[in-house]
């Protein structure tokens, strides 16, 4: 794509993973340009998934490690030694809360900007396809004008119309006349049942440290490892979808170009729609309106001179006349279509779509799927511990009565309960307080 080329450059974001090295199984070395039909292309696609598989397995390889050595690895802890291991959980629980929180907002962003890309790309196809649609159908009509109506010289108008079909088929080769377009709907809903996902094992995970229950954490830790393999999986899709975008939207003309049998000059002049290049259907249209016209001049001599002497070819050359303005009209709104620049519009705003915003929504899915996967390899890490206490500091409290963590002050209620509130609620508010800390 020259780049003095108006209306469309890539983004960095694309060209740095158009730069990522692509590798076959072998890793060997393999060629950038997409090439979705070639063997090796899809290979190194297919590496970059097996690069996420290698770090699911190196996390599941360290989480096993680590619990291995810490069950292993235990020790009688003086009482002293238990409020740093207590605080030291919180801090992980809170920590892994925040990142998950956050993790969830960017992949909600962009999950969202992936869809409006999609959406974008979807809209320009469905008018580029209606454009043309439009050109099949008037072309269309005038190659089934019937023999049988009068005057056989409309016959040439059916040859005119052929030649501009022939022609005009090749405008069908820019975006594609019935482009299958993809869906954007299961992708998100996908997403958004993810998000739900995570939002649940982090709601699990403070309800299990809150009610210290234990079946509530054995619950999180299965979900936990199921979100993490999630997680991963993700990003091996994500990374390689935003790759391979990417190494179309550095040069999308030249692939469409390649992938071109008809015309080139036809496919070139709706890609640049440089005002320098002329409309490769002018010279048809041309010879067609001055046809048009002079069978309109023709046919109006024959009323004003023929009709007097034959009276009953009135209705004949009234009906061919009508069939020739509906032609002209036709034919005006075919060379507003034949323009390259609506065509043209419609593939610079599918491009734009799809490389700008949905690229850039895959590389916030990744980056969110990479945070997930790092908060519950915290969460999943901070279990045993609070297990542990769970053990040793709740479920064995000593004579007297455990008490609660936070001093009496911390008893009262907020600033923001005012004292008629605590008339209505009295009982909500203790209870609630009860339930997490007692």
């Amino acid at each position: 794509m020259p780049p003095a080329r108006a209306g469309y450059v890539a983004p960095w974001w694309v060209s740095w993973l158009h730069r990522l090295p692509h590798r076959g199984l072998r890793l060997q070395s393999v060629p950038a340009a997409f090439r979705p039909r070639d063997a090796d292309y899809q290979q190194s696609l297919l590496f970059l998934g097996l690069v996420s598989a290698v770090c699911l397995g190196l996390n599941l390889l360290f989480l096993t490690v680590y619990l291995i050595c810490l069950c292993c690895c235990k020790r009688d802890q003086d009482p002293e030694s238990k409020r740093p291991h207590s605080c030291c959980v919180t801090w992980m629980a809170v920590t892994a809360g925040l990142i998950c929180c956050a993790a969830v907002g960017i992949g909600f962003y962009g999950n969202s900007e992936t869809n409006d890309g999609v959406y974008q790309l979807l809209y320009a196809l469905d008018h580029a396809n209606h454009t043309l649609t439009g050109i099949d159908s008037l072309v269309g009509a005038w190659g089934r004008v019937p023999p049988s109506k009068p005057l056989h010289t409309l016959k040439f108008l059916q040859q005119l119309s052929g030649s501009i079909v022939l022609a005009a088929g090749g405008a069908g080769d820019v975006v594609g006349t019935r482009v299958t377009e993809p869906s954007s709907a299961p992708r998100w809903l996908a997403y958004l049942l993810f998000f739900m996902l995570v939002l649940t094992v982090c709601l699990l995970a403070c309800l299990g440290l809150a009610k210290r229950s234990r079946c509530l954490l054995t619950t999180m830790l299965c979900c936990g490892l199921l979100t993490l393999i999630l997680s991963w999986a993700s990003v091996a899709v994500d990374t390689a979808a935003a790759v391979g975008t990417s190494d179309f939207c550095v040069a999308p003309d030249k692939f469409i170009m390649n992938q071109t049998e008809s015309d080139i000059k036809v496919v070139h002049y709706y890609l640049y729609c440089d005002q320098g290049l002329s409309n490769p259907f002018q010279q048809a249209l041309t010879v067609f309106q001055r046809s048009l016209t002079t069978m309109q001049i023709q046919i109006q001599g024959l009323m004003q001179f023929a009709l007097p002497v034959f009276p009953t070819a009135e209705k004949d050359l009234l009906g061919v006349q009508q069939l020739l303005n509906s032609s002209e009209t036709s034919l005006h709104q075919l060379t507003a279509m034949l323009d390259c620049r609506g065509l043209h519009k419609d593939y610079l705003d599918a491009l734009i779509g799809i490389c700008y915003d949905g690229v850039e929504g895959l590389l916030y899915l990744v980056l969110f799927s990479l945070l997930v996967a790092a908060s519950f390899s915290t969460i999943i890490c901070a279990t045993p511990r609070a297990w542990k206490l769970l053990t040793g500091r709740w479920d064995t409290c000593p004579s007297p009565p455990c008490t609660s963590p936070f001093p009496a002050a911390a008893l009262s209620p907020p600033w923001f309960l005012t004292p008629a509130l605590l008339d209505l609620f009295p009982f909500s508010y203790f209870h609630l307080h009860q339930f997490f800390w007692s």
